[in-house]
């Protein structure tokens, strides 16, 4: 049985309450993770634990247990006249964003004739995912 501190390789298929699939490994390896440190959201962490080899089930995580809810302070307001011409803006579309050490991915949500409106929440932060999962190893 999976417990914490185990490295496991799951199949998965990830959705939203509406049925929509986000994310799945068919036609890919495994996902392999350790349980517990920390790799994947918390509430797959937890899904895993207790299954053994070849179980498969469905697990529903609230967004609290998977990417956070929707946080205000990571959303911005930028003037359109300073994101330059020759960068294609489109809703939905995604820039990154440099805070001099890193590129931040982030999400244009508004686009006006003066402001763009950008989001660096998480794309699936605020859902709630259920995943079908079948666990393939531990070690």
């Amino acid at each position: 049985m999976v417990k914490s501190g185990d490295t496991v390789q799951v199949h998965y298929k990830g959705s939203l309450s509406d049925g929509s699939v986000f994310d799945s490994s068919e036609g890919r390896q495994p996902l392999q993770f350790t349980v517990g440190s920390g790799m994947v959201i918390p509430g797959f962490d937890t899904g895993v634990t207790g299954m053994e080899i070849g179980d498969k089930k469905t697990i529903f995580i609230p967004a609290e247990e998977a990417y956070g809810p929707v946080k205000e302070d990571m959303i911005f307001t930028f003037n359109r006249l300073d994101i330059p011409d020759n960068i294609p803006l489109e809703i939905g579309g995604t820039l990154n964003m440099h805070n001099g050490q890193q590129a931040i991915p982030v999400i244009i949500r508004e686009i006006s004739a003066t402001k763009v409106k950008l989001d660096a929440n998480h794309e699936l932060a605020g859902k709630d995912l259920i995943f079908e999962i079948e666990l393939v190893s531990v070690r």
